[in-house]
């Protein structure tokens, strides 16, 4: 423990080396005790606080939205790839973390069009608020199955005023 807190090894190599031993070895079963303290204190303190909970609940729902972006973007052959090499493979993921990326920045500009065309400083609070609490990775208004066009001078036109949300700072 002290070579570790000392960074003159990794945990990592401690456990590597510890594994090459028996399992009876004293160290590893020390190890093994010690980690069962921490996960009963870690327990304990779930169940008693209720915040704690709610903090550990409001992540996992943020990892599963997450997860529900990534299918919903990724939608074809039920989100698997059929085929292709490794280079096709990561292409195809690096166009869907474009897209997830493109969907977000879109996300983040609009919110913040919206506070800055918000004059009244109390519903402004209260949209920050809102923002501060849900998450911007929201999808339903993005059309990920249908036609584009860009061909039309209204859907290349600035939506958002750059310079304007570039100076937009929150306390």
């Amino acid at each position: 423990m002290a070579t570790i807190a000392t960074n003159h090894t990794s945990a990592s190599q401690l456990f590597k080396r510890l594994n090459s031993y028996t399992k009876s070895h004293p160290l590893y079963k020390a190890l093994q005790e010690f980690g069962r303290i921490i996960k009963s204190i870690f327990i304990l303190s779930y169940y008693h606080d209720v915040e704690l909970r709610q903090r550990i609940q409001k992540q996992l729902n943020r990892v599963e939205q997450t997860n529900k972006f990534s299918n919903a973007v990724f939608f074809d052959n039920d989100q698997a790839f059929q085929d292709g090499t490794k280079e096709e493979q990561e292409l195809s993921t690096a166009c869907m973390v474009l897209i997830q990326n493109c969907i977000i920045l879109w996300n983040y500009m609009y919110l913040s069009n919206l506070i800055l065309d918000t004059e009244d400083m109390e519903q402004r609070s209260a949209i920050i608020e809102a923002i501060t609490q849900g998450s911007v990775i929201t999808w339903a208004h993005v059309n990920l199955r249908g036609e584009y066009d860009f061909t039309r001078k209204a859907a290349n036109d600035p939506k958002f005023d750059y310079q304007k949300i570039k100076q937009l700072k929150l306390s």
